[in-house]
């Protein structure tokens, strides 16, 4: 019943810099952690980042630590990216879970995605 929606992608330069976010709704209150995944054309989907929804604890794939950061503000979750490269254009999705807090794509609910396009 967590309907969560992407937003903020679009098409950058290479190096420079994108905020996502992504909104989630619930028709009944309760604590999750969230998620991002990406996934370009032709490849498996990918982990990206992960929030607790209490703590606020954050990990990070290695391919994008030191450039992303994820964080929470209220019912949404953004991720800042800085310093992006050619290889980060991908689909990003958003993902929620209620006990769900680890790299695999295993959440529950899931956003239908926004593109992200890195040019050279």
């Amino acid at each position: 019943q967590v309907q969560l929606v992407e937003s903020g992608g679009g098409l950058v330069q290479a190096g420079g810099s994108l905020r996502l976010s992504c909104a989630a709704s619930a028709r009944t209150f309760t604590s999750y952690h969230m998620a991002w995944f990406r996934q370009a054309p032709g490849k498996e989907r990918d982990f990206v980042a992960a929030i607790s929804w209490i703590a606020g604890d954050t990990f990070y794939a290695d391919s994008v630590k030191g450039r992303f950061t994820i964080s929470r503000d209220k019912n949404t979750v953004h991720l800042q990216m800085n310093s992006l490269k050619p290889d980060d254009t991908a689909v990003y999705y958003c993902a929620a879970d209620e006990y769900y807090f680890a790299k695999e794509d295993q959440y529950a609910y899931w956003g239908q995605g926004t593109q992200v396009t890195v040019s050279s």
